[in-house]
């Protein structure tokens, strides 16, 4: 199976991990849906980031679905997700709220570097701003309350959240604060030197 995509994008990078968490080897090939448009669509014509070419030719798009689809192969003895109705509840909930990091750190990044400045629309900017925040504060709010454990492994909300917190980190700094949030700072720190995460570097 390939992987088609760059690793700057938080989707393929989660995708990534996740599939060598799961021990399910994938072929990637750093295909960007700017500067590789025309090579991209001949793959997948929707060009759309991260895409998955199984072995028959079937094609594959959006993390979520990508990453259940790899869930399913590994089997349910091997998987990211918890078994017990609360905590996988727990774990939806938190990899919910780091994809909702990860659009509006998008967002911001396209309005910021790829709209020209005289038809950037500030009140939207504003409040895509306010749903980052938010989107981190309740994470935040998540991890003090019940910390992810850092014990040499990691599931699905581990790495969403990690992944999440690099890419606005890369993306845009001036909106995340490591001091406002420690805790999900520490808990990247403590992802990045697992060897899946070393592995998958933001490109």
């Amino acid at each position: 199976m390939k992987l088609i995509g760059m690793l700057d994008s938080p989707y393929v990078r989660r995708v990534a991990i996740s599939a060598k968490c799961l021990g399910i080897p994938l072929e990637h090939q750093s295909v960007s849906v700017f500067r590789h448009f025309e090579q991209f669509q001949q793959i997948n014509p929707v060009v759309k980031a991260p895409t998955l070419v199984l072995d028959n030719g079937d094609v594959l798009i959006d993390s979520t679905l990508i990453i259940d689809y790899l869930e399913a192969l590994a089997g349910s003895d091997n998987t990211l997700m918890p078994g017990e109705l609360d905590q996988r509840l727990r774990a939806l909930r938190l990899t919910g709220l780091a994809l909702a990091a990860c659009e509006k750190s998008v967002q911001l990044y396209y309005e910021r570097n790829l709209r020209p400045a005289e038809i950037q629309y500030e009140p939207w900017v504003e409040r895509v701003e306010g749903q980052l925040a938010a989107a981190y504060s309740a994470l935040e709010r998540e991890l003090e309350f019940a910390p992810l454990k850092a014990d040499g492994s990691i599931d699905q909300a581990g790495i969403s959240v990690a992944v999440a917190w690099s890419f606005s980190r890369l993306v845009v700094p001036e909106q995340v604060d490591s001091e406002r949030f420690p805790q999900i700072s520490a808990f990247t720190a403590y992802a990045e030197q697992l060897e899946a995460f070393l592995d998958t570097p933001i490109e």
